[in-house]
């Protein structure tokens, strides 16, 4: 039989490579039309669908699959995800795909999982890290820059998969030795139905924990940590000031006493210390890390660009860039961690309401609105502060150098995807970048 892989792009052609490698028998499909999607499939002697037809003519032939594998920017109301759904046509994940053949494979290696709205990346990479600082072979992957379908023949002894609701939403089997939730609000809501469906997403990372494994849950949100308890699992919680790990004393600690010294972090904003507690508590309940691992990996740990990266400073102002902020929740992080900013907001919203980004009126000193979600973000900062439009990102940083005075931040936090003026959040970050030190430059000469 058949199996249907429905977009394209990395994910999606790291499963269609993968699922050849195994001899499977594939039809490859995607909304766009490209030269290189004719390429690929090609490549491994599959059969093309293609174009804005695609999923009427997949759907025309919904029984000859026996399973369809969408890609993560694959929303659950396309077309083709209800037409398999009716057909009774099993939807899989990239995540849940591999999980099976790693099962399947006799001697499935030892996984933590890590979800949450904000902070999944930088937890994962940090558990990836300590899991290598005691001596194992690991990889983080998933969500990351490797799927992990791609991961599965190389010589790794764990891993550390990062999960989107994406990928957990087409999950039924996947579970590892300890999982994290991170935290909860409004987001993707242009893939998801509604909060509630992008709320149940989340949830399924626990969906299969078994009494053996451990599930991590953030004590600033009991209702997750009402979920966490309602598993088979056991429950181990983390918190700034509270749970099995928190900062006490000036440092990380856990059930058995001190991780590592807070002042041996190379940043420690709050979200730095809640992802650095939960990344412990996956490695250190299950016993695959050792205290002296994850401290040796937190104290040499630096954190990835376009998160609150710091760019430069002109004139007592500072430039920082968190482009990687696509959403109102995970541009809080960096607004509560600055006294008085002028911010640059805004890019394509995903169906967000982007009042909360003015819930802390006391540090704004004023914001400059960008892109196609301009006016939402001036509506949102109306009597709060100055509000300027800018057309482009090197308008922006000049405006913003307008609006700052000594002692401030210039802080990119946009709130919204990037998909308006770039391909992506890095490439919005880089501009950003540029421009900043575009005029830094200007103002040497």
């Amino acid at each position: 039989m058949t199996t249907l892989v429905f977009g394209l792009a990395v994910a999606g052609r790291s499963t269609a490579r993968f699922l050849a490698s195994r001899g499977e028998s594939l039809v490859l499909a995607d909304d766009r039309v490209s030269v290189e999607n004719a390429s690929f499939a090609a490549s491994l002697g599959a059969e093309l669908l293609e174009g804005p037809d695609a999923a009427m003519a997949c759907a025309r032939r919904i029984g000859d699959f026996t399973m369809l594998v969408p890609a993560p920017g694959v929303p659950e109301s396309h077309p083709i995800v209800t037409s398999a759904q009716r057909a009774g046509v099993e939807v899989v994940s990239e995540i849940e795909l591999a999980y099976r053949y790693e099962q399947a494979s006799g001697e499935p290696r030892p996984i933590v999982a890590v979800t949450g709205t904000d902070g999944k990346t930088t937890t994962t990479l940090m558990a990836a890290a300590m899991l290598s600082a005691s001596g194992r072979k690991a990889a983080a992957v998933g969500n990351t820059e490797t799927p992990w379908v791609e991961a599965l023949d190389e010589a790794h002894d764990c891993f550390a998969v990062e999960c989107s609701s994406f990928r957990l939403r087409f999950t039924k089997h996947f579970r590892a030795a300890a999982a994290t939730w991170l935290n909860l609000a409004p987001d993707h809501l242009d893939w998801h139905a509604d909060l509630d469906a992008y709320r149940a997403a989340k949830a399924r990372i626990w969906l299969a924990a078994h009494d053996g494994d451990v599930v991590v849950a953030p004590m600033s949100d009991q209702s997750i940590v009402q979920s966490a308890r309602g598993t088979a699992a056991r429950t181990v919680t983390f918190g700034l000031d509270r749970g099995d790990y928190r900062v006490d004393s000036g440092a990380l600690v856990g059930p058995t006493g001190r991780i590592v010294d807070v002042g041996a972090l190379a940043r420690s904003l709050p979200h730095d210390l809640t992802n650095a507690l939960a990344a412990s508590a996956l490695v250190l309940e299950t016993g695959l890390g050792t205290v002296e691992g994850v401290a040796t990996a937190l104290t040499r740990y630096r954190h990835a660009p376009h998160r609150i990266q710091l760019v430069g400073e002109l004139d007592g102002v500072t430039y920082y860039n968190d482009s990687k902020a696509t959403s109102p929740h995970a541009a809080q992080a960096a607004l509560t961690s600055f006294e008085r900013i002028v911010l640059i907001a805004g890019g394509k919203n995903k169906g967000l309401d982007l009042s909360s980004m003015a819930s802390h009126p006391q540090r704004m000193r004023g914001v400059v609105a960008t892109g196609h979600s301009a006016e939402l973000i001036a509506a949102a900062f109306a009597g709060v502060c100055r509000v300027v439009r800018a057309e482009s990102m090197e308008d922006a940083v000049a405006a913003a150098r307008q609006l700052a005075e000594p002692g401030d931040v210039v802080l990119l936090s946009p709130g919204c995807t990037s998909y308006d003026w770039y391909s992506n959040y890095a490439e919005r970050g880089d501009d950003f970048a540029r421009c900043v030190r575009q005029l830094m430059k200007g103002n040497d000469e």
